[in-house]
């Protein structure tokens, strides 16, 4: 008998292996379908803070999102682990405005040369 498509597929087992308890599974497969529900409802409008659909199904968002963690293509992250990513990028992006602002120092004392005397070698 071949495989139906269900509200049993992906089977349970297979998805709490994916998480740590049945709280963190409902938890991210709801959060997912919401993501799957506002994505739908743009009217063609894309944003980049919304991540589209990661497996090809016509099913509801919920059972998309069942199917996402099922596959790995969405995974829970621990609140430790976004404030780790979080900082991360903070310092990143500090690093980046730091190297912009030099590099315009830069820009403009080479500016400065070319306008005033001839730079001494």
């Amino acid at each position: 008998m071949a495989a139906s498509d269900s509200m049993m597929t992906p089977q349970l087992e297979t998805l709490l292996d994916k998480v740590d308890s049945k709280f963190s599974l409902v938890t991210l497969a709801a959060r997912r379908a919401r993501s799957l529900q506002d994505y739908y409802s743009r009217d063609g409008m894309v944003s980049n803070k919304i991540i589209p659909p990661q497996v090809p199904s016509l099913r509801k968002p919920l059972s998309m999102g069942f199917e996402e963690i099922a596959l790995d293509k969405i995974v829970r992250v621990s609140a430790e682990e976004m404030a780790e990513r979080h900082a991360a990028e903070e310092a990143a992006r500090a690093d980046a405005e730091a190297a912009f602002a030099d590099a315009d120092a830069l820009a403009a004392g080479v500016a400065e040369q070319s306008d005033g005397e001839p730079a001494a070698d």
